[in-house]
C-alpha cells in the first residue's frame, strides 16, 4: 500500500503544503511518499471512483523500467511489462522509453528517492499540467524562482523532494522526455481505448463500492480519519495500490487495480480493503517489534504481510461475502493457485507473529467501537 493524494489546483497555494501520514505496505525496498504534500478539496461526491491518464502513464513508465517479479505481491500487475511490450511490438512502435530503457532502469534501481517518485503524478490534476510543470522544473534545474504561480511553486517543492541531486534531475529530464514520446507514439491511444472498453467496468465498480462496501466500512473510514477521498482505477496496478492519507481530515487518494471486466469489480474492492488498513497494520507492527528490529528493517519487512492479513480481517468483519474472494485474489497475486480453503492458505503464505495478528484484530474491533 503506497499512500497518495491528488489535489484541486483551484484551492491550492503555498500554504497548502502540509505534512501527511505516509505509509507503504512492504519492505524498505518498496516506494514511499515523501513530504511535502499538496492538499485540497474537491466538490465531488464522497469517495468517487475516477481514472487519471497522468497517473496511468507515469506508473506505466515505472512498470516498464522495474523488475519486481520476485516480490510476493508485485508493485505492478504481474506480467504488465511483458504484455505492454508485446502490444508495442505488434504495433511496430519504438519510443524513446525503449531506447533509453537500460540507462533509466540502472539509475532507478540504485536510488531510493527515484523509486519513491512513483508518487509524483498524484500531485497534479491532469497530464497537461504535469507535463508543463515538469518540463519547466527540468529547464530551470529546479529553481523555485522560475515557478509562475504559488501553485507551481508548491509543485516545484514536491518535485524537489523526489529529485534532490543534479543526477536525480538529469534522470527526471531523460525519463520525462522519454515518457512524453511514449505517450505520443503509443500510450495515449492505448489508454483511450482501454477507457472506452472498460466504461462499464467503472460503473460496476462504482456500484459495488458505493452500495455495498463503503456503507459497511464507513464507520471504520471515519474513525481512521479516512472520511472522504478519491479512488483511482489504475491500469498498471494489481494487489499493491498507491495511497496517501492526509492529516487533519483532508481527502485521501487511493489508486487500485482497474478490473478487466464488470464481473471482476470485486478485485478493486479487495485492493481497496488492502489499502485502507495500512495504518492498522503499521501501528500493530510498531507496537509489537523492538527498536532493534525497527532499526534493522525487520519491522518494515513485516508490513506487506501484515497489510494483506489486515485487509482480510476488515472484510471478514464488515463485508464477509467478499472475504474468500479476497483470500483467493492475494493467493493468486503470489503466483500460487488458490486451494479450497483460501483463507487458511493465505495465512500460510503470509505468516505473522501472533502478537501482531492479534493486535490488528483488536484495533479493527476498537476502531469499529469508536475506542
Amino acid at each position: 500500500m503506497k499512500k497518495l493524494l491528488r489535489f484541486s489546483t483551484a484551492t491550492l497555494g503555498a500554504a497548502s503544503i502540509a505534512g501527511v501520514f505516509a505509509c507503504a505496505s512492504g519492505s524498505a525496498s518498496q516506494p514511499q511518499a515523501v513530504q511535502p504534500i499538496i492538499m485540497g478539496r474537491s466538490p465531488d461526491t464522497t469517495w468517487p471512483i475516477k481514472t487519471r491518464e497522468n497517473v496511468d502513464l507515469w506508473l506505466h513508465g515505472f512498470a516498464l523500467l522495474s523488475d519486481d517479479s520476485s516480490a510476493q505481491v508485485p508493485l505492478f500487475r504481474r506480467g504488465y511489462r511483458d504484455d505492454l511490450t508485446v502490444l508495442k511490438n505488434r504495433a511496430n512502435v519504438l519510443t524513446q522509453l525503449d531506447v533509453n530503457h537500460d540507462k533509466l532502469a540502472r539509475q532507478l534501481t540504485s536510488s531510493r528517492l527515484l523509486i519513491n517518485a512513483q508518487f509524483v503524478p498524484f500531485y497534479f490534476s491532469s497530464l497537461e499540467e504535469m507535463r508543463s510543470v515538469i518540463d519547466r522544473f527540468v529547464a530551470s534545474n529546479g529553481n523555485p524562482g522560475s515557478a509562475k504561480s504559488q501553485t507551481e511553486a508548491a509543485q516545484f517543492a514536491v518535485l524537489a523532494s523526489y529529485f534532490q541531486s543534479p543526477a536525480d534531475r538529469t534522470w527526471l529530464a531523460l525519463f520525462a522526455s522519454s515518457l512524453w514520446d511514449e505517450d505520443t507514439k503509443f500510450y495515449h491511444s492505448y489508454w483511450v481505448q482501454q477507457q472506452r472498453e472498460r466504461a462499464n467496468v467503472i460503473d460496476s465498480t462504482t456500484a459495488m463500492w458505493q452500495h455495498l462496501m463503503r456503507p459497511r466500512i464507513q464507520r471504520f473510514l471515519t474513525n481512521t480519519q479516512q472520511r472522504d477521498g478519491d479512488i483511482i482505477l489504475a491500469l498498471p496496478l494489481a494487489g499493491e495500490g498507491r495511497t496517501i492519507s492526509a492529516a487533519g481530515g483532508f481527502r485521501t487518494t487511493v489508486a487500485v487495480t482497474f478490473p478487466n471486466r464488470p464481473s471482476d469489480a470485486p478485485e478493486a474492492m479487495y485492493a481497496l480493503a488492502h489499502e485502507l488498513v495500512g495504518t492498522v497494520a503499521n501501528a500493530a507492527i510498531a507496537d509489537n517489534t523492538t527498536p532493534a528490529e525497527q532499526r534493522s528493517g525487520a519491522a518494515d519487512r513485516l508490513s506487506s504481510t501484515a497489510t494483506v492479513r489486515a485487509g482480510l480481517m476488515l472484510l471478514e468483519k464488515f463485508v464477509p461475502e467478499l472475504a474468500d474472494g479476497y483470500a483467493r485474489y492475494y493467493v493468486r497475486a503470489t503466483g500460487a493457485t488458490p486451494s479450497t480453503a483460501p483463507r487458511t492458505q493465505l495465512a500460510s503464505l503470509f505468516p505473522l507473529p501472533d502478537a501482531i495478528r492479534d493486535a490488528m484484530k483488536r484495533q479493527i474491533d476498537n476502531i469499529d467501537s469508536g475506542i
